[in-house]
């Protein structure tokens, strides 16, 4: 709880009108969600404009009001903060109201279009390996020490974020380790935040529905290392054509990590089987659970933020060989008629890529590949030829069926992947992923590789606008038992 001009200090006010400086019990941007005391945020989203629930805050006890415009009926015992951009107040207050959480955590955020997720789980599970307590804010969960939050975005609302990181703050953590979208940057939820690093991890077409062109998706990922501190350092991936960009205008520490080229930090892959991968990182071998050049690329970046962070070259690679799979990443399942199962993410044409590339480096001659993927609904459709083009081609049959529909028609999202289909390739649609994924081990045999790709971890399934329970592990697993 704060009085409202302290929470107003470092924030830019056009207009303040008050009768007293109320103490403020809570911060909100949803009116359903205000309690008595609280101070609303009018914030301009996507789909509505907080200014349309201003009334109803004040009806549910708000005495504090943030808008970019005043409404045309002033409440009396209100008080009214005028702002050019309500998210960059609500992130620059939320920073105050939580007494500037990261200032006293070492908080390190991963960008990119594909290893985000990895990336910061590998971290977190280091350094909690390394004995420190650490914070993780990912797509997939969030974590403070031990304890584990369902996560609802891939970086949360300024609001939550902070209070997080205060939680973590108080619970004794060193660290945390945070994926950050490029949502997160153009919408301020990431504002006034301390960074003591940065990484970038790759860059392919993804979420250009919401920005609109790829210029705008690599500007919107480079605002994050511009805004980076002298102090801090920057960790870039120089095998990604735009692994430079990312860095060229921050002035931030730059190193860079590389497979192909020299860099800072260098590895190598020695060799590959389906339990692991032996590893040549900076001249020292390490064996790791891991699979794919994807995931050296992944453990690189993970092994250059731990030296830049003061950790040893011993002491990191130790704790890297005990690093597990993180769920829905390249997540084998085994059948006991011999079939093999992976459940990956992959959902970007370059990921897709990526994990059939893996899975063709370890796969013997004979061992057939099924592959069954979909595009999401209500998302980047540019890439859904492209994503049927990779499958087509590199499966030895590909199974075209629903990721997450939402308001899309199933059939239309099928029709765009098809148009890559590579001529004289095997294909199946199937708009039932579940049909799908028992389509795929039906055909399968002892040796075979099924891959399902595009939902990884998650345990649902958007159709419409409801969210169905669905799990592709739990959906093999069925399929398996009835395939004897």
């Amino acid at each position: 709880m704060k009085k409202l001009s302290e929470l107003l200090a470092s924030t830019a006010v056009s207009q303040f009108i008050t009768d007293s400086d109320p103490m403020v019990e809570a911060l909100q941007y949803d009116s359903r969600k205000v309690q008595v005391g609280d101070c609303f945020f009018a914030v301009c989203g996507t789909q509505s404009d907080g200014h349309n629930y201003i009334s109803s805050a004040i009806k549910n006890g708000a005495r504090a009001v943030v808008c970019q415009e005043l409404p045309q009926q002033i409440a009396e015992g209100v008080s009214y903060v005028v702002v050019e951009d309500s998210n960059k107040a609500m992130a620059d207050m939320a920073a105050a109201f939580y007494n500037y959480p990261s200032q006293e955590l070492e908080l390190v955020g991963v960008t990119g279009t594909n290893g985000k997720t990895t990336v910061a789980t590998l971290l977190c599970d280091l350094f909690t390996m390394m004995g420190y307590k650490s914070g993780l804010i990912s797509t997939v969960v969030y974590r403070i020490g031990e304890r584990e939050i369902d996560s609802t975005h891939t970086t949360p609302d300024a609001i939550r974020l902070n209070s997080m990181l205060r939680e973590m703050v108080d619970e004794g953590c060193d660290f945390c380790f945070m994926e950050v979208s490029s949502h997160s940057v153009v919408q301020d939820r990431i504002r006034g935040l301390r960074f003591v690093g940065g990484i970038f991890t790759n860059l392919t077409h993804d979420h250009l529905d919401y920005h609109g062109t790829f210029a705008e998706y690599i500007k919107a990922k480079r605002l994050f290392f511009d805004a980076l501190p002298k102090q801090a350092f920057a960790l870039t991936n120089i095998d990604d054509r735009n692994g430079e960009v990312m860095v060229q205008n921050t002035v931030a520490e730059v190193s860079r990590y590389s497979l192909r080229s020299m860099a800072n930090f260098r590895c190598k892959v020695l060799e590959m089987l389906f339990d692991g991968m032996l590893l040549d990182v900076c001249d020292k071998e390490v064996w790791v659970q891991l699979l794919g050049r994807f995931n050296a690329y992944n453990l690189l970046a993970v092994y250059g933020a731990a030296i830049l962070l003061g950790k040893s070259s011993d002491e990191v690679l130790q704790a890297m060989s005990a690093l597990r799979k993180v769920n829905g990443r390249f997540e084998p399942l085994r059948s006991d008629s011999g079939i093999t199962a992976i459940v990956d993410y992959a959902h970007t044409p370059d990921a897709l890529e990526n994990v059939i590339a893996t899975i063709n480096d370890i796969r013997r001659e004979g061992q057939k590949l099924y592959v069954v993927c979909g595009c999401g609904g209500d998302r980047d459709a540019t890439k859904r030829p492209e994503m049927g083009r990779i499958a087509s081609r590199e499966a030895d049959v590909a199974i075209f069926t629903s990721d997450n529909p939402r308001t899309e028609d199933p059939e239309k999202i099928l029709d765009q992947m098809e148009q890559g289909k590579v001529q004289g390739s095997r294909t199946l649609r199937i708009s039932d992923r579940a049909q799908a994924i028992n389509t795929a081990v039906m055909l399968a045999q002892a040796g075979d590789i099924v891959l399902v790709a595009g939902k990884g971890h998650e345990t649902y399934q958007i159709i419409g606008t409801e969210k169905r329970h669905f799990d592709d592990r739990e959906v093999l697993q069925d399929a398996f038992g009835t395939k004897k």
